[in-house]
């Protein structure tokens, strides 16, 4: 969430931010709310104060007709508090549903745009592939190696879900054993989390307040929700916690299964693993000191673009505009591989800096050189979702021949160098 003090202090900046990111709250109301809600407790100091002051009048009371007089009076006190009490209850309520609505606020740097076609393509980086026969797309090649089975997991799980095979199994390990080989030299700490998360820690990373909250998998009889990334249950595991200025950056390097409904894709998209209910990723996580999210975000970044030199195949990096930010990210990058069946390129990793948002939410603090406690900034991009690098890899490593040549920096891991 946003601090309250800075809604107040810059109430044209959030209204735009919220214009900016095409999300309707009325701000004007929570400040409102807000303002009420000061009253009532302003109300309730002077009747404790009130309540101290008779407490010390009955002790000095000279006999027991003033000391009854002083108890009605404080009895009357204690109602009022009580009616003020329920009011500050209701109103609280009310202060904080408008108050986690609110959006975070877009650095100054990210573009005004409505929507994915107003990003801003930063850089291209590589040649594109290119083939002397009309390359096949990533299922075509899959189903005749038996890499990719999506019939029998349609059999067994219903649409959206595959089966990877042979191969593709040892190309899943090698870009997991790739990614902590070379990211756990960066300080990243490595962690398998859970992929249940409590309904208030979901709540607090940002995301129940999406529109798109149907996305989520969620298990009503034990108040849990599916991991839709391991950015979730990674972010959340220092909820009330306080680090010491000293150890931050604190990272972390997460692998997790993730669950998402994929709630309004359509078309071509909903085959074959681009889009699919159940999928793997490897994700980064970073605590930071405010005055390092910036610097921490851009090494975000240089680790993917990293990651996509060492496998070889062209991307370009794609800065995302207000309106196609979520809803937590105050800056977000996406890094597209190139596609050569499209003729494009695809989202394959994306790394966002959501300032201390999630952290007021959370209350993940730190405590600064002069012992006061502020609250950090969280940042998280992806290392490789798993299914889409994988994807990228059997079309741009494709041969005439149907084969597919494994990237040479995967080849220690897989043991191989060609699947034919």
């Amino acid at each position: 969430m946003l601090d309250i003090k800075f809604i107040r202090e810059n109430p044209k900046k959030v209204k735009q931010a919220c214009q900016n990111k095409q999300i309707k709250i009325d701000i004007d109301q929570l400040l409102k709310t807000d303002e009420k809600k000061r009253r009532i407790q302003t109300e309730l100091e002077k009747i404790f104060a009130q309540k101290n002051k008779a407490g010390k009048e009955i002790s000095k009371a000279k006999d027991k007709k003033e000391k009854k007089k002083i108890i009605s009076k404080m009895q009357k006190i204690d109602k009022k508090g009580d009616k003020l009490k329920e009011s500050l209850k209701k109103i609280d309520k009310k202060f904080e549903i408008l108050t986690y609505q609110v959006p975070n606020t877009p650095l100054d740097d990210v573009p005004v745009g409505k929507d994915e076609n107003d990003n801003v393509v930063m850089r291209k980086v590589g040649e594109k592939t290119k083939f002397d026969f009309k390359p096949k797309g990533y299922m075509e090649i899959a189903e005749k190696l038996d890499l990719i089975d999506v019939k029998r997991a349609a059999k067994v799980s219903g649409t959206r879900f595959g089966y990877l095979k042979n191969q593709a199994v040892l190309l899943e390990f090698g870009l997991i054993n790739l990614a902590f080989d070379t990211l756990v030299k960066e300080e990243f700490i490595p962690i398998i989390p859970p992929v249940m998360i409590k309904s208030d820690k979901i709540r607090g990373m940002g995301y129940l307040e999406q529109s798109d909250v149907e996305e989520a998998y969620y298990l009503p009889k034990d108040d849990l929700f599916l991991a839709g990334t391991a950015e979730q249950p990674i972010g959340t595991m220092h909820a009330d916690e306080i680090f010491e200025q000293r150890n931050l950056t604190k990272r972390y390097l997460g692998f997790s299964t993730c669950f998402r409904r994929e709630a309004g894709s359509y078309g071509k998209d909903t085959k074959g693993i681009l889009r699919v209910h159940q999928f793997d990723k490897i994700e980064m996580f970073s605590f930071c000191h405010p005055d390092k999210s910036a610097q921490e975000h851009q090494f975000i970044l240089s680790c993917q673009e990293k990651l996509m030199k060492l496998l070889k195949i062209a991307y370009q990096v794609v800065q995302i505009c207000t309106g196609d930010l979520a809803r937590p990210s105050a800056a977000t990058y996406d890094i597209e591989s190139w596609i050569p069946s499209e003729n494009r390129y695809r989202e394959t990793h994306s790394t966002s800096n959501c300032a201390d948002f999630q952290a007021r939410r959370l209350s993940i603090r730190y405590r600064d050189k002069n012992n006061k406690l502020k609250f950090v900034h969280t940042l998280n991009g992806t290392a490789f979702a798993i299914g889409r690098t994988i994807i990228a890899i059997i079309e741009n490593y494709q041969q005439k021949d149907g084969s597919v040549k494994v990237p040479e920096v995967l080849q220690k891991y897989t043991g191989f160098k060609e699947i034919k």
